[in-house]
C-alpha cells in the first residue's frame, strides 16, 4: 500500500509505481439519493490510504440528492463538493464538463454515480497513467480481466456491444487504442484536455473527450461491471437518440464530412417531396404548383435533420424561425439558379443538356452547403467564449 504525499503534486513511489501527489473524483449524479452514501463509503475504504483526493458531485437531480450528500460527507476524511445545475445542459456530458472545469488535481478521474464502477480501482487508474506516461487512462470490460456483469439483462448487453462496434466503426483512428468507448469510468490528465472544446450531448462522455479532444497516449486497465446498488438504470430510448444525434454530430464535424452528410440528407428530401406532389396532384392540383409546395415539404425536411445532425452546436448563432426563413430561401434559389446555369453550360461551353443538368446539379450543391454554413449557421468567432450557465450552484459539503 503507498504512501499519502503530504506535497500536492509530489509523486510518491511504491513497489515501483509512481503514483501522484491528488485525485479529483467527479461524479455527475441525477437522482442517486440511495446510492450516493454507499459510493461516499466506498471511496473512503479504498482511495485516501493510497493517494489523497477530492470528490466534485456535479448534480442535476430533481430529488433530495444534494442533501443527501452534504449529510454523508460530514463522515468523509477528504473535500466533498456538490455542483447543482438548475439546468443540466448536455446531459450527464455536460455535468462531467462542469466537473472538469471545477477539479483542481493533476489527475480526474469520472465514475458514475450508483456504485456499478469500484472507487477500489481508482489508484490503479492513475498509477497506471503515471507509470506509461499516459494522458487518459480507460476502465475497460472489454480487455483480459475485465466483464460487463452487471449489465442487467440481455437487451442491455446487446445495445452495449451495437453501440462499441457502431463507434469503433465510425472513428477508427480516433478510438484506436480503447477497446470500450462506452466506459463511463475513465482517469484523464487535467492538462489534457480542454474543456471549452467540449460539446456533449447525453452520458457518452469519454466518446466526446476522445474524438474532440483526444490525449496523445492512450492506455487501460480491466474492471468488473458492477450490479447497480440502488433504483433503475437512467438508460432510455430517448437517451439512445441522444447518443446517435452525437455521433452524427462528432462524425460531421469536419467540413468534408458535413458536406457529405448535407447530400445525402439532401437525398432523403426526394421522399417528402414526391410525396406530397403525388397527394397534391392526386388532390387536382395543377404539377406546377403542387411541385412548389411539394418542394417546400423536402425543404422542411432537410432543415430539421441538418439542423440535429450536422449544425447542432451552431444553433445558438441565430433563432430558429431566421435559421429556417434563410435555410429556405437558399433552398428554393437553388430552382431558381440551376435553369439559367444549365442553358450558360449547353450553349456557352457546349456541353449535353444531361451533362450540363448533372455539372448544373452539382455545382449549385456545393454552392447551396458554402451559403448554408455561412449564412445560416455562422460559427463563433475565434477566440469568442460560448456562453456560459449562470445557474450551477456550487456548495462545498
Amino acid at each position: 500500500m503507498s504512501q499519502e504525499s503530504t506535497v500536492p503534486g509530489e509523486v510518491v513511489e511504491t513497489a515501483g509505481i509512481p503514483e501522484p501527489g491528488a485525485v479529483t473524483i467527479v461524479v455527475p449524479t441525477f437522482n442517486e439519493s440511495a446510492n450516493v452514501r454507499q459510493l461516499l463509503r466506498q471511496i473512503t475504504e479504498a482511495v485516501p490510504a493510497r493517494l489523497p483526493c477530492e470528490v466534485v458531485f456535479v448534480d442535476d437531480s430533481t430529488d433530495d440528492t444534494p442533501d443527501v450528500i452534504e449529510k454523508a460527507a460530514q463522515d468523509c476524511p477528504f473535500p466533498v463538493t456538490v455542483l447543482h445545475r438548475e439546468e443540466p445542459v448536455g446531459g450527464l456530458g455536460g455535468a462531467v464538463v462542469e466537473g472538469l472545469k471545477a477539479a483542481t488535481s493533476d489527475w480526474i478521474v469520472v465514475m458514475d454515480g450508483d456504485c456499478q464502477h469500484p472507487p477500489s480501482l481508482v489508484p490503479d487508474l492513475v498509477a497506471t497513467g503515471e507509470r506509461a506516461n499516459a494522458g487518459l487512462v480507460v476502465a475497460s470490460r472489454y480487455i483480459k480481466g475485465g466483464s460487463r456483469a452487471g449489465l442487467a439483462g440481455s437487451y442491455r448487453v446487446a445495445v452495449s456491444r451495437g453501440a462499441t462496434w457502431l463507434t469503433k466503426s465510425l472513428f477508427p483512428r480516433r478510438l484506436h487504442g480503447i477497446s470500450d468507448p462506452m466506459s463511463g469510468f475513465f482517469a484523464i490528465r487535467r492538462s489534457a484536455v480542454t474543456a471549452e472544446v467540449l460539446q456533449p450531448l447525453g452520458y457518452k462522455i469519454l466518446l466526446e473527450l476522445a474524438v474532440r479532444s483526444r490525449p496523445g497516449r492512450v492506455t487501460e486497465v480491466p474492471f468488473v461491471f458492477q450490479d447497480r446498488f440502488a433504483g433503475q438504470s437512467k438508460s432510455t430510448a430517448q437517451e439512445g437518440f441522444r447518443f446517435l444525434r452525437h455521433l452524427a454530430g462528432l462524425r460531421a464535424a469536419s467540413p468534408v464530412a458535413r458536406m457529405v452528410g448535407f447530400g445525402l440528407i439532401g437525398l432523403t428530401g426526394f421522399v417528402p417531396n414526391l410525396f406530397g406532389l403525388w397527394a397534391l396532384t392526386a388532390a387536382g392540383m395543377h404539377y406546377v404548383p403542387a411541385e412548389i409546395l411539394a418542394n417546400q415539404l423536402g425543404v422542411a425536411w432537410n432543415f430539421v435533420l441538418i439542423e440535429h445532425l450536422l449544425f447542432r452546436e451552431r444553433r445558438r448563432h441565430r433563432r430558429w424561425w431566421d435559421r429556417a426563413g434563410r435555410f429556405a430561401l437558399l433552398a428554393n434559389a437553388d430552382l431558381v439558379l440551376r435553369i439559367p446555369l444549365i442553358a450558360l453550360f449547353v450553349h456557352q461551353f457546349h456541353l449535353g443538356v444531361l451533362s450540363a443538368t448533372a455539372l448544373a446539379l452539382v455545382t449549385t450543391f456545393v454552392l447551396r452547403f458554402v451559403a448554408t454554413e455561412a449564412l445560416v449557421y455562422l460559427p463563433r468567432r475565434a477566440g469568442e467564449e460560448p456562453a456560459r450557465d449562470g445557474r450551477t450552484a456550487r456548495r462545498a459539503a
